[in-house]
């Protein structure tokens, strides 16, 4: 389930099937199957979002809202420059309700592309918890490219998290700005019962039960062969790009020695935000704490 040895990762082929493209690029959503390097089927999600920008004031603004400048309508060269890339936590899936409130947030600052990993939802293959999902990633991004965006930025949850950084660290990389909340530093933690709950969940074929009618997601039973590289390992490798590390200090699965550690390792290129009250992922992210990623997002790559 690894990498090959040298850590690259193949560049996954944007392949949308044809069949599930329900809706053109004329401004509306799309949702397609992405092939990825290996051969997965990836079930994507593109909308343009709805913003406009006053240059003046170089700000972000939903139409519906009004512009800065009170022209009220969308300027289609930012939003078709910015795009996001959401990568969900392990058994969430680009439907879930934390999902699609997080696209609706981000949708404020540019066009969001969301996809259910590998194993999840109605994607294809099984779930190998943060290895080859790089891979699904690569898929989103590339045709986040594809659809004109000149700018796009990742936003990973916990495993999605650890995805984003190695993404960005690795060949299939080529993003503009990376963004991981509530992500391990390390593998094989336990030190807390929600991790020790996990590895059960992954480890065991009742726990793979559990996790493929409880919860929505298969899982591999193979073990990573090689060991990937680490979130703490992949982090100086992402530089010059920009990084934004989130973690709240209420993570039940988390202590902030993980966030440290990655800060610690990214150096002046990276930045900590360590967020009062905040619990782990999607689920516990505020809409203020949203918003705020996005103007970090829109600042850094835009």
């Amino acid at each position: 389930m690894g990498t090959d040895a040298a850590g690259h990762v193949a560049r996954s082929t944007v392949r949308p099937y044809s069949e599930t493209l329900n809706v053109t690029r004329d401004g509306a959503a799309m949702r397609t199957f992405l092939r990825t390097a290996d051969g997965v089927a990836i079930d994507s999600v593109y909308e343009p979002g709805c913003v406009v920008y006053d240059p003046g004031k170089a700000v972000y603004e939903r139409a519906d809202e009004g512009s800065p400048n009170g022209s009220g309508k969308e300027n289609p060269d930012v939003s078709r420059r910015l795009a996001f890339v959401i990568a969900h936590g392990f058994t969430g899936d680009a439907d879930r309700p934390h999902v699609r409130r997080v696209a609706q947030v981000f949708a404020r600052y540019g066009a969001v592309v969301t996809f259910s990993f590998r194993g999840h939802g109605r994607s294809g293959g099984r779930s190998t918890v943060g290895d080859r999902e790089v891979l699904d990633l690569a898929a989103a991004v590339a045709w986040a490219r594809e659809l004109g965006h000149t700018r796009v930025v990742t936003v990973g949850f916990s495993m999605g998290g650890s995805v984003v950084l190695r993404h960005a660290a690795l060949d299939a990389g080529g993003v503009d700005a990376v963004v991981s909340v509530s992500a391990p530093a390390r593998w094989f933690y336990r030190g807390t019962a929600p991790m020790r709950r996990l590895h059960w969940l992954v480890t065991r074929p009742s726990g793979r039960l559990v996790g493929r009618y409880g919860l929505r997601t298969r899982i591999h039973h193979r073990q990573w062969d090689p060991v990937p590289l680490s979130p703490v390992e992949a982090v100086p490798r992402i530089a010059p790009t920009p990084l934004l590390v989130v973690h709240g200090d209420q993570d039940a699965y988390f202590p902030l020695d993980h966030p440290r550690m990655l800060a610690d390792a990214a150096g002046e290129h990276g930045e900590l935000w360590v967020e009062h009250g905040m619990g782990h992922a999607e689920n516990a992210a505020p809409e203020p704490l949203l918003r705020r990623i996005g103007d970090w997002a829109a600042a850094r790559a835009g």
